[in-house]
Protein backbone atom coordinates (compact mmCIF):
# COMPACT_ATOMS: atom_id res chain seq x y z
CA UNK A 1 0.00 0.00 0.00
CA UNK A 2 1.58 3.25 -1.12
CA UNK A 3 0.36 5.47 1.77
CA UNK A 4 0.19 3.97 5.24
CA UNK A 5 1.48 5.97 8.18
CA UNK A 6 0.70 6.88 11.75
CA UNK A 7 -1.05 10.02 10.55
CA UNK A 8 -3.47 8.01 8.41
CA UNK A 9 -4.29 5.71 11.30
CA UNK A 10 -4.78 8.68 13.59
CA UNK A 11 -7.09 10.34 11.06
CA UNK A 12 -9.33 7.29 11.03
CA UNK A 13 -9.65 7.46 14.79
CA UNK A 14 -10.61 11.14 14.94
CA UNK A 15 -13.82 12.25 16.64
CA UNK A 16 -16.76 11.26 14.42
CA UNK A 17 -18.32 14.70 14.60
CA UNK A 18 -15.31 16.54 13.13
CA UNK A 19 -15.24 17.88 9.59
CA UNK A 20 -12.39 19.51 7.70
CA UNK A 21 -11.96 21.70 4.67
CA UNK A 22 -9.01 22.12 2.34
CA UNK A 23 -7.99 24.92 -0.02
CA UNK A 24 -9.50 23.02 -2.91
CA UNK A 25 -8.77 20.48 -5.59
CA UNK A 26 -8.21 20.99 -9.29
CA UNK A 27 -10.27 19.02 -11.80
CA UNK A 28 -9.14 17.97 -15.28
CA UNK A 29 -10.34 21.30 -16.69
CA UNK A 30 -8.07 23.27 -14.37
CA UNK A 31 -10.94 24.59 -12.23
CA UNK A 32 -10.41 24.78 -8.48
CA UNK A 33 -13.14 23.28 -6.32
CA UNK A 34 -13.42 23.44 -2.55
CA UNK A 35 -14.05 20.19 -0.73
CA UNK A 36 -15.36 19.27 2.69
CA UNK A 37 -14.59 15.99 4.38
CA UNK A 38 -17.74 13.96 5.06
CA UNK A 39 -18.83 13.11 8.59
CA UNK A 40 -18.17 9.38 9.03
CA UNK A 41 -18.38 7.04 11.98
CA UNK A 42 -15.38 4.99 13.06
CA UNK A 43 -16.67 1.75 11.55
CA UNK A 44 -17.12 3.37 8.12
CA UNK A 45 -13.66 4.92 8.29
CA UNK A 46 -12.12 1.56 9.17
CA UNK A 47 -14.02 -0.16 6.36
CA UNK A 48 -12.88 2.49 3.89
CA UNK A 49 -9.27 2.01 4.93
CA UNK A 50 -9.51 -1.75 4.42
CA UNK A 51 -11.19 -1.34 1.02
CA UNK A 52 -8.52 1.11 -0.11
CA UNK A 53 -5.76 -1.46 0.35
CA UNK A 54 -7.61 -4.57 -0.84
CA UNK A 55 -6.99 -5.79 -4.42
CA UNK A 56 -10.15 -5.76 -6.54
CA UNK A 57 -11.26 -6.71 -10.04
CA UNK A 58 -8.92 -4.25 -11.78
CA UNK A 59 -5.93 -5.56 -9.82
CA UNK A 60 -6.93 -9.12 -10.70
CA UNK A 61 -6.99 -8.12 -14.36
CA UNK A 62 -3.48 -6.68 -14.10
CA UNK A 63 -2.27 -9.83 -12.34
CA UNK A 64 -3.29 -11.72 -15.49
CA UNK A 65 -0.64 -9.68 -17.31
CA UNK A 66 2.21 -11.03 -15.16
CA UNK A 67 5.01 -12.75 -17.00
CA UNK A 68 7.43 -12.13 -19.87
CA UNK A 69 6.50 -10.07 -22.95
CA UNK A 70 8.18 -8.73 -26.06
CA UNK A 71 7.50 -5.16 -27.16
CA UNK A 72 7.74 -3.86 -30.71
CA UNK A 73 8.09 -0.08 -30.41
CA UNK A 74 7.67 2.59 -33.08
CA UNK A 75 8.33 6.22 -32.20
CA UNK A 76 8.14 9.48 -34.11
CA UNK A 77 10.69 12.19 -33.41
CA UNK A 78 8.86 14.47 -35.87
CA UNK A 79 5.52 13.77 -37.56
CA UNK A 80 6.94 14.41 -41.03
CA UNK A 81 9.70 11.81 -40.56
CA UNK A 82 9.27 8.02 -40.73
CA UNK A 83 9.19 6.32 -37.33
CA UNK A 84 12.19 4.72 -35.72
CA UNK A 85 11.77 1.33 -34.03
CA UNK A 86 13.26 -0.89 -31.37
CA UNK A 87 12.32 -4.12 -29.61
CA UNK A 88 12.44 -4.70 -25.88
CA UNK A 89 11.83 -7.50 -23.44
CA UNK A 90 9.42 -6.78 -20.59
CA UNK A 91 8.72 -8.56 -17.33
CA UNK A 92 5.54 -7.83 -15.33
CA UNK A 93 5.11 -8.74 -11.68
CA UNK A 94 2.45 -7.76 -9.15
CA UNK A 95 3.90 -6.29 -5.93
CA UNK A 96 2.59 -4.61 -2.76
CA UNK A 97 0.10 -7.32 -1.87
CA UNK A 98 -1.19 -7.44 -5.45
CA UNK A 99 -1.94 -3.70 -5.69
CA UNK A 100 0.76 -2.58 -8.15
CA UNK A 101 2.22 -4.10 -11.29
CA UNK A 102 5.97 -3.51 -11.47
CA UNK A 103 7.43 -3.86 -14.97
CA UNK A 104 10.98 -3.77 -16.31
CA UNK A 105 11.81 -3.08 -19.97
CA UNK A 106 15.21 -3.79 -21.57
CA UNK A 107 16.52 -3.32 -25.09
CA UNK A 108 18.96 -1.39 -27.30
CA UNK A 109 18.59 1.76 -29.38
CA UNK A 110 21.23 3.27 -31.67
CA UNK A 111 23.88 1.04 -30.12
CA UNK A 112 23.03 2.13 -26.59
CA UNK A 113 21.44 -0.04 -23.88
CA UNK A 114 17.93 1.01 -22.95
CA UNK A 115 16.16 0.10 -19.74
CA UNK A 116 12.99 1.46 -18.19
CA UNK A 117 10.71 0.80 -15.25
CA UNK A 118 6.95 1.27 -15.17
CA UNK A 119 4.50 0.86 -12.32
CA UNK A 120 0.75 0.63 -12.77
CA UNK A 121 -1.91 0.66 -10.09
CA UNK A 122 -5.63 1.17 -9.60
CA UNK A 123 -6.97 3.55 -6.96
CA UNK A 124 -10.02 1.83 -5.46
CA UNK A 125 -11.52 5.02 -4.01
CA UNK A 126 -11.00 7.32 -6.98
CA UNK A 127 -11.67 4.51 -9.49
CA UNK A 128 -8.75 5.50 -11.74
CA UNK A 129 -5.68 3.75 -13.06
CA UNK A 130 -2.35 5.47 -12.47
CA UNK A 131 1.08 4.81 -13.92
CA UNK A 132 4.67 5.96 -13.58
CA UNK A 133 7.57 5.62 -16.00
CA UNK A 134 11.29 6.33 -15.82
CA UNK A 135 14.26 5.16 -17.89
CA UNK A 136 18.00 5.61 -18.37
CA UNK A 137 17.52 8.18 -21.15
CA UNK A 138 16.18 10.84 -18.80
CA UNK A 139 16.40 12.07 -15.21
CA UNK A 140 12.66 12.64 -14.69
CA UNK A 141 9.51 10.63 -14.21
CA UNK A 142 6.20 10.50 -16.07
CA UNK A 143 2.94 10.24 -14.12
CA UNK A 144 -0.45 9.61 -15.70
CA UNK A 145 -4.01 8.80 -14.62
CA UNK A 146 -7.07 7.56 -16.44
CA UNK A 147 -10.16 5.40 -16.67
CA UNK A 148 -10.90 1.88 -17.87
CA UNK A 149 -13.51 1.45 -20.60
CA UNK A 150 -14.91 -2.05 -20.42
CA UNK A 151 -16.63 -1.81 -23.82
CA UNK A 152 -13.34 -1.24 -25.68
CA UNK A 153 -11.05 -2.95 -23.13
CA UNK A 154 -8.95 0.22 -23.05
CA UNK A 155 -7.28 2.34 -20.38
CA UNK A 156 -7.08 6.01 -21.44
CA UNK A 157 -4.61 8.10 -19.46
CA UNK A 158 -3.39 11.70 -19.39
CA UNK A 159 -0.36 13.28 -17.77
CA UNK A 160 2.75 15.35 -18.30
CA UNK A 161 6.21 14.67 -19.67
CA UNK A 162 9.36 16.77 -19.84
CA UNK A 163 10.66 17.77 -23.27
CA UNK A 164 14.43 17.19 -22.91
CA UNK A 165 15.22 19.81 -25.57
CA UNK A 166 13.12 22.77 -24.41
CA UNK A 167 12.83 21.68 -20.74
CA UNK A 168 9.06 22.36 -21.02
CA UNK A 169 6.32 20.22 -19.52
CA UNK A 170 4.16 18.80 -22.32
CA UNK A 171 0.70 17.24 -22.22
CA UNK A 172 0.78 13.49 -22.72
CA UNK A 173 -2.09 11.17 -23.68
CA UNK A 174 -1.89 7.40 -23.76
CA UNK A 175 -4.23 4.51 -24.53
CA UNK A 176 -3.60 0.86 -23.71
CA UNK A 177 -5.93 -1.60 -25.42
CA UNK A 178 -6.14 -5.19 -24.21
CA UNK A 179 -6.53 -6.99 -27.55
CA UNK A 180 -6.56 -10.45 -25.96
CA UNK A 181 -4.86 -12.25 -23.09
CA UNK A 182 -1.59 -12.41 -25.03
CA UNK A 183 -1.61 -9.09 -26.92
CA UNK A 184 -1.78 -5.41 -25.92
CA UNK A 185 -1.51 -2.28 -28.04
CA UNK A 186 -0.41 1.09 -26.66
CA UNK A 187 -0.49 4.49 -28.39
CA UNK A 188 1.01 7.69 -27.02
CA UNK A 189 0.38 11.28 -28.13
CA UNK A 190 2.23 14.47 -27.16
CA UNK A 191 0.92 18.03 -27.49
CA UNK A 192 3.60 20.41 -28.70
CA UNK A 193 2.97 24.07 -29.65
CA UNK A 194 -0.75 23.44 -29.28
CA UNK A 195 -0.77 20.51 -31.70
CA UNK A 196 -1.16 16.87 -30.70
CA UNK A 197 1.08 14.41 -32.53
CA UNK A 198 1.47 10.67 -32.30
CA UNK A 199 4.74 10.00 -30.55
CA UNK A 200 4.80 6.24 -30.02
CA UNK A 201 3.02 2.95 -30.47
CA UNK A 202 3.89 -0.36 -28.84
CA UNK A 203 2.63 -3.87 -29.53
CA UNK A 204 3.14 -6.16 -26.54
CA UNK A 205 3.06 -9.92 -27.11
CA UNK A 206 3.28 -12.46 -24.33
CA UNK A 207 6.18 -14.91 -24.55
CA UNK A 208 5.09 -18.56 -24.56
Amino acid sequence: MFILSATLIMAACNNDSKTATDPGTTDTSGNTKSSTAPVLDSATKAANMMAYGTPGAMHKMMAGWDGKWTATIKFWVKPELPPDSIMTNSVNKMINNGLIQYSTHDGNWAGMPFNGVSQTGYDNHREVFWSTWYDNFGSGIVYMEGKWDDATKTISMKGKTTDPESKMQLDLRETLKVVDENTQFMEQFITHDGKEMKAMEITFRRKK
